[in-house]
């Protein structure tokens, strides 16, 4: 007799827990820990997409065990070495392993059931007993046979349509059936080829006397003819599309041939992402700064399995990454390449390509759902071939969703531009920061970690010092080229001259008449997008707010309109003012719209292009922005902190940093060492060929962090830094776990906070700080307070989880505060 085989699996929802499943016994053989399965879950026997977690004969003690219903793989899509790092994110961050699942997996490969009604045909009844509701729900499925919820929704003109659809299974007259909607769609693209008649010569001239008077069909048979290469030794197959491009006929002119047997149309099934399909070339040798550093980190490898790479902007980082990629893939193993932006990700793409060829893939949250399923095959069939050599996208380069990839067999990860706080990602949950989560990947599969930056993190640089990581040192621009020139604009006593014209100093306007004169081009950085970012009436002070939170609107001009930032609502703009009705409007600040605008009127003839959250919505905008920009065909280039991160221009030779009080007034601990690798980043896409120039506009032109940017003194602010977090116990001298919780109604959200924070304090004592609101106290109609606690790091994170998770726990069990959303964030920073 064979034993029962049960299952525990991961479910794409926010349980806590795994669930175990019965297997049947015709599929004991089939089951493989990491492959999808299809399980129902909840009251409803809703189906869903599950992961096998684990196998096992143990049935479990509190419910019954259902059946799965289907596997779905041959072959596992998530690995052992995955499955280990998804524990270890659930574990640290404290998030649910369905929320992992949904971060890691591609939508597409996540299959869901519709739920759809049907009559039950085996029911009587009276059309009497139904209300009219119902009796149009009858009525519908007797002539449609077959109604989603959607539809029965629409029918009806009602939301709440699930008393209805309750009433209706409780007197048999409806059955609900599960139906499974696989998402995933290959690319398939139509050919041509010729019928076996026509592929017969001795039929040609019958063919031509009939097509002598068909000139388009013609036309398209010896368009065919020349695409294909027939009568040469290589043919070609020929796409459906290409031929009615090549001969201008339209594809009922196709259609024409198929029905007179001369073509006939077959499907392939291809890629979306495309080839090379270029010839690659040799790696650049290192110069002598680089060789040393290449050769110091090689070393460093020996003894530890992280190393940060400290080198200046434009030292040729990117240079000593390549020669570390080369040496793996000659390896058989793989390589991550993580970038903070998609922006990066454009621009370094061409340079591995160029090396590397079609070795190199990209990953990021711009791919659709198809496209991003195409590249997680491709990394699996790596890991399923036994010819690991020259494999297509052993190198993946990504954001930080690339680190969940089936990687099997991973060598070396690159983290560029290391210290970016857009590796950390802040909602949905899982709330991890891919560096440090790519930390925990490399060791489970005995790789190296590269971190490089220009601006290390601070915690990062604390950990080289401290010998936890090794450090690297690269402090020499590449060709012997100067760290730009910074200077220093005071806006305050320009604007008391009334020098100022609009946002720009006489010192930027100078500089960039010379930049122009010399046909050089321009970055001009300031971290706010949109045209202003409120408005106020001049005589009661009104400033329009979002209805669902407490928040200004920014103004756009380009759509007139005033649009939230955290919800995305936007209204069109006020031609008076919405309290007291005076016409007396300004506009207070100003965001890059307005910098693009308003520099179009001082310099006309210049080309001027933004890049910001706003102008790089499409796929393919980063693209065509940066392709611009490399080939001159933009002058200045306008953008928020997306022009920061390591991009690399030759001709641009003057930065401008049109605000810098900006950063150092912001509300956060980091604020000095964030503004410091702001300005030095952005600074740093200035004279990569020869020595540029960067003008920093600020009303503090003494200030320390300015001081310490224009001197290029990182070591400086990284002691000052460290002093002030001693001093009041912040990074790295402690760890931070921070608390929201949100409620609609504020007076449930303050009682919950002050329960839930009182219960806290009697685990963690004076560790916890809080309930406070936050700046920004309502988003998205929910009131909002947060929680903080310090934990000392000699205290154990595993004992610190489990009292957090019981106390959460706790006061989750009141059915008074069952409504009070809460979200843990580890290292909220």
């Amino acid at each position: 007799m064979l034993d029962t085989l049960f299952i525990d699996v991961i479910l794409p929802l926010p349980v806590p827990n795994f669930f175990t499943y019965r297997v049947p016994n015709e599929l004991n053989d089939d089951v493989i820990i990491g492959q999808r399965v299809i399980v129902p879950f909840g009251r409803g026997g809703k189906l869903y997409t599950a992961l096998v977690k684990a196998k096992h004969h143990t049935p479990p003690k509190d419910y019954q065990a259902k059946y799965l219903y289907v596997i779905l793989d041959n072959h596992p899509i998530v690995n052992e070495k995955q499955l280990k790092h998804w524990d270890w994110i659930a574990d640290y961050y404290l998030a649910y392993p369905g929320d992992i699942f949904n971060a890691a997996i591609p939508g597409a490969l996540k299959l869901s059931s519709e739920t759809k009604f049907v009559i039950n045909r085996n029911t009587e009844f009276n059309v009497d007993d139904l209300t009219d509701n119902e009796y149009q729900v009858h009525e519908a499925l007797t002539i449609r046979e077959v109604l989603t919820l959607s539809d029965v929704a629409e029918i009806l003109s009602v939301k709440n349509i699930h008393q209805i659809i309750k009433s209706l299974i409780e007197k048999n007259i409806i059955i609900v059936v599960e139906e499974i909607n696989e998402k995933y769609k290959p690319k398939v693209v139509q050919f041509i080829r010729l019928t076996p008649f026509a592929d017969n010569e001795d039929n040609l001239p019958s063919i031509f006397d009939d097509l002598s008077r068909a000139k388009k069909q013609l036309a398209a048979l010896m368009s065919f003819v020349q695409l294909s290469n027939r009568y040469q030794q290589i043919t070609y197959e020929v796409p459906k599309l290409n031929l009615q491009k090549k001969a201008n006929v339209s594809s009922s002119v196709i259609n024409q041939l198929v029905e007179k047997n001369i073509f006939e149309i077959y499907d392939v099934v291809v890629n979306r992402l495309d080839d090379y399909g270029k010839e690659v070339e040799d790696v650049k040798s290192l110069n002598e700064h680089q060789t040393k550093a290449y050769n110091e980190i090689k070393a460093s490898f020996k003894q530890h399995d992280t190393t940060l790479l400290h080198g200046v902007t434009g030292s040729g980082k990117t240079e000593i990454y390549i020669q570390l990629i080369k040496e793996t893939i000659k390896e058989g193993k793989q390589v991550l390449y993580l970038l903070p932006e998609i922006a990066l990700t454009t621009q370094l793409i061409v340079r591995l390509q160029k090396v590397f060829g079609d070795t190199v893939g990209v990953y990021h949250s711009k791919f659709n759902e198809n496209e991003r399923v195409e590249v997680w095959n491709e990394v699996l069939n790596f890991n399923l071939s036994a010819n690991k050599e020259n494999k297509r996208f052993q190198i993946i380069m990504g954001a930080r969703s690339a680190m969940f990839l089936p990687y099997n067999n991973l060598g070396l990860i690159v983290i560029d531009e290391e210290h970016e706080n857009t590796f950390k990602q802040f909602d949905p949950s899982p709330r991890y920061n891919a560096r440090d989560a790519s930390i925990v990947l490399a060791k489970l599969h005995k790789a190296k970690v590269l971190l490089g930056s220009a601006t290390p993190a601070i915690e990062t640089y604390w950990n080289a010092k401290e010998n936890k990581y090794g450090l690297v040192e690269l402090n020499y621009r590449h060709g012997k080229v100067l760290l730009p020139e910074i200077l220093c604009a005071d806006i305050k006593e320009a604007t008391r001259k009334k020098q100022m014209k609009s946002h720009f100093s006489p010192l930027l306007i100078e500089n960039m008449e010379e930049a122009f004169k010399n046909k050089e081009q321009v970055i001009l950085f300031q971290n706010r997008r949109g045209y202003a970012p409120y408005m106020i009436c001049e005589d009661c002070g009104n400033v329009p707010e979002c209805n669902n939170c407490d928040v200004s609107l920014t103004y756009y001009k380009y759509t007139h309109q005033l649009k939230c930032h955290y919800c995305g609502i936007s209204k069109n703009m006020p031609s008076k003012c919405l309290a007291c009705g005076s016409s007396r409007i300004s506009l207070k600040g100003f965001g890059t719209e307005q910098i693009e605008e308003e520099l179009a009127l001082f310099f006309p003839k210049i080309r001027i292009t933004r890049m910001d959250a706003d102008s790089t919505k499409s796929k393919n905008a980063y693209q065509k922005i940066i392709n611009d920009f490399e080939e001159h065909q933009i002058d200045v280039l306008v953008g928020t902190q997306m022009v920061t991160k390591g991009l690399d221009f030759n001709n641009v030779s003057l930065v401008g940093i049109l605000n810098a009080d900006n950063m150092l007034k912001f509300p956060d601990f980091r604020a000095f060492e964030r503004a410091y690798q702001m300005m030095s980043q952005v600074s740093g896409r200035a004279g990569r060929t020869k020595r540029g120039k960067v003008i920093i506009q600020t009303y503090e032109p003494y200030h320390p962090i300015i001081r310490q940017v224009m001197d290029s003194n990182y070591l400086e602010m990284f002691t000052d830094e460290m002093q002030q977090r001693k001093k009041f116990n912040y990074p790295p001298y402690c760890r931070l776990i921070s608390f929201t919780l949100k409620h609609k109604d504020q007076n449930k959200l303050n009682i919950g906070a002050d329960e839930f924070t009182n219960t806290l304090k009697k685990k963690f004592g004076t560790r916890v700080l809080g309930p406070e609101y936050p700046a920004v106290s309502r988003v998205k109609n929910y009131y909002q307070k947060k929680v903080l606690i310090k934990i000392e790091r000699k205290i154990s994170v595993t004992k610190a989880r489990d009292l957090i998770l019981e106390v959460k726990h706790h006061f989750e069990a009141f059915s008074n505060y069952k409504s009070v959303r809460i979200s843990i964030d580890v290292d909220p920073y």
